[in-house]
């Protein structure tokens, strides 16, 4: 796991339970949208992957409608830290 429910309620601000089951549905498809990105595997150890799936959790959330996809505002974002995780996986294993 790299980020919990609790964590995606602070980031996306969050204060009742309502919404926990939805949340969690968005976190294990944005780390499933990252491992199909890369081919990698990762955990909460590494930051840049907790802020990737934060963004893309919280871009889902207020954009219902785009889940399974990045909106516009987002997406250079995305493939900025896409781009990262990848090259630092690589080398980090070379």
């Amino acid at each position: 796991m790299i980020i919990s429910v609790d964590e995606a309620k602070e980031w996306l601000r969050v204060d009742h339970n309502d919404e926990d089951n939805m949340i969690q549905m968005l976190i294990n498809a944005a780390e499933k949208y990252l491992k199909n990105a890369t081919g990698n595997t990762f955990d909460s150890s590494n930051e840049l992957a907790q802020l990737f799936c934060l963004v893309l959790v919280a871009d889902w959330y207020e954009n219902r409608e785009l889940v399974g996809r990045v909106s516009d505002q987002v997406r250079p974002i995305i493939q900025s830290i896409l781009t990262q995780l990848s090259y630092a996986y690589d080398s980090d294993s070379a």
